[in-house]
């Protein structure tokens, strides 16, 4: 698509591999925005390369989350271990967060 666009032949080799890094659903997600934009007249970027990561929809990763029972039977501890935090988002119930 983004050659029939007027893209450059340049860092073909670049997209293939930033292509094959992708989740299937971010290479059709990513299918459908150029898609959309070059349908709808908008920019995309004539270096592929550039096009195709300004248009990646990034996902957001959801935080890991363990219950104080879980956390305390996995540690042995309420003191942070490995990157996960105490927290307490419903003012009623204590668990622990990993990003």
């Amino acid at each position: 698509m983004l050659y029939n666009h007027g893209a450059t032949n340049t860092k073909r080799i670049e997209c293939a591999e930033l292509w094959e890094r992708l989740t299937p659903a971010q290479q059709s997600q990513l299918v459908t925005t150029i898609s959309t934009k070059i349908k709808e007249n908008k920019f995309i970027h004539y270096d592929p390369l550039r096009a195709m990561q300004e248009n990646i929809r990034q996902t957001q990763k959801q935080p890991q989350t363990l219950s104080f029972a879980d956390y305390y039977a996995r540690y042995g501890t309420t003191e942070p271990q490995d990157g996960w935090r105490m927290a307490n988002p419903t003012g009623q119930k204590v668990i622990f967060v990993k990003q």
